[in-house]
């Protein structure tokens, strides 16, 4: 008999900010992680820039929380002229080497005004955030980010998570630690001056190997803050849940169900 997919919960956990930084802080872990991050991360769906897309015409952004350069590139492909906003060097090196040319700033969104000459009031058309918006005061983040957005610009928020109506999956992302159980409908917090968010969402799936599931597993934020002894269990709990309890063979390709939500906001003030 056909099990029902777990209950989903029905608001957000709140972070303080002392939780934000030092949750956030655990992606400064060495380049190497900044390099298998990049590798295993899944991108983003062809159509995400297009929703966000001012309707200004203009094409400057900024890309905040810009990680190892996964949305970036498609901010790139999709003809903006971009800078690229990330506090974690190691993540940032790797987003450089990648795009030699781009500006970057290595800082958080509330640091944005001591950077006034790189990124100057109203000089920004779109702000997008992938996977970052969970480590930024929202308050203070959104105050930073109506002073550079232009008029009739835009806040771009986007989000992956796991399929978690999926039973093996939300059975995966406990295993993981993942923490992709949130509501895809519930948007994300701001601060005024801008439309309340509205969401476009796609499901998805990526390919992925049993190893290629651990190398995820291995760039998710609890993993790297755990103790090797945490560690080691978590592998081993992958493994039987994989390879023994699934049945997968260590080389078997899996297709692994994406949630993806773009919320747009439009300044208002």
């Amino acid at each position: 008999m056909t099990q029902p997919p777990p209950p989903r919960p029905q608001r957000l956990p709140r972070l303080d900010a002392h939780q934000r930084h030092r949750l956030g802080g655990a992606f400064a872990a060495g380049a190497s992680a900044a390099e298998i991050y990049h590798s295993v991360r899944p991108g983003y769906p062809a159509e995400v820039i297009e929703v966000l897309a001012p309707d200004t015409g203009s094409r400057r952004a900024l890309d905040v929380g810009a990680g190892t350069g996964l949305l970036t590139d498609q901010l790139v492909q999709a003809g903006y002229e971009v800078t690229a906003l990330e506090p974690a060097a190691e993540m940032l090196g790797v987003l450089r080497r990648r795009h030699p040319l781009l500006t970057t700033i290595e800082a958080r969104v509330e640091d944005l005004p001591a950077h006034r000459d790189v990124v100057a009031e109203h000089s920004i058309d779109l702000v997008t955030c992938g996977q970052a918006w969970h480590w930024i005061i929202p308050e203070l983040g959104t105050q930073r980010l109506a002073e550079v957005l232009a008029p009739g610009g835009v806040l771009g928020i986007v989000e992956h998570q796991l399929d978690t109506s999926v039973p093996w999956v939300h059975r995966l992302s406990r295993i993981m630690h993942a923490g992709d159980v949130h509501p895809v409908e519930a948007p994300p917090q701001l601060g005024p001056g801008f439309s309340p968010p509205q969401r476009t969402g796609w499901h998805w799936e990526d390919s992925v190997t049993v190893p290629g599931l651990h190398a995820l597993m291995a760039t998710r934020s609890y993993h790297l803050r755990a103790t090797e002894t945490t560690r080691e269990k978590m592998r081993a709990n992958l493994d039987w849940y994989l390879l023994e309890h699934l049945g997968h063979a260590t080389d078997s390709v899996l297709q692994l169900p994406y949630i993806t939500s773009a919320w747009r906001s439009d300044l208002v003030s």
